[in-house]
């Protein structure tokens, strides 16, 4: 097996609630089922619960963004409280019916034990393809848009270098990661952080 330096980490996020603001941390446990505690919570919307999407996102409130979980015991996701500091400033329980009314459209907040995903459990993206949309788009692009786990900084210039990924292992650190598919954005990236 031949192994090569592709480039390196420059940032690593989680999102303890689906479609709210990133967590961005130093080094973070990884399994079969993504980052530790990432998009543990969602908010469902009323009516939709045995819809195909029943989630509450930024799609239809774009205020989400700006609402700040935290766990409060960040090494122990499973089993800490989860606090979220919303657009006003106050500090709410993610499980306080209060958050819910305030973000609307009839949610309820879920708890999943293995996280919400739209399809995959880990999403990446480099700082080149970021840059390369940018200039496609006439302007500087911010990568929380994109909502990824990993920002690769890669070792050459070329554009879109994950297309070269798919089908094979990226390692860093103790994880290795198989790159199964391209990554089929949604309407989401079209909202700016």
């Amino acid at each position: 097996m031949t192994r090569r330096i592709v480039g390196r980490i420059s940032a690593i996020l989680r999102y303890p609630v689906k479609s709210m603001a990133a967590e961005s941390m130093d080094g973070v446990d990884v399994g079969w089922h993504g980052l530790a505690g990432d998009r543990r919570w969602a908010f469902i919307r009323d009516g939709l619960v045995r819809s195909g999407f029943p989630w509450l996102t930024i799609r239809e409130n774009p205020e989400m963004w700006r609402y700040r979980p935290r766990f409060v015991e960040p090494e122990r996701p499973d089993l800490s409280q989860t606090m979220v500091t919303t657009v006003t400033g106050e500090e709410l329980d993610v499980v306080d019916p209060a958050l819910a009314l305030e973000l609307g459209h009839g949610a309820r907040v879920i708890k999943q034990g293995r996280g919400v995903f739209d399809t995959f459990p880990l999403s990446l993206i480099s700082t080149q393809t970021i840059k390369a949309l940018g200039s496609r788009v006439g302007e500087e692009l911010e990568m929380l848009r994109f909502r990824p786990n990993f920002v690769i900084d890669t070792e050459d210039d070329e554009e879109f270098p994950e297309d070269r990924w798919v089908g094979k292992v990226l390692s860093a650190g103790g994880m290795r990661m198989r790159v199964d598919q391209r990554d089929k954005r949604c309407v989401m990236v079209n909202i700016d952080p």
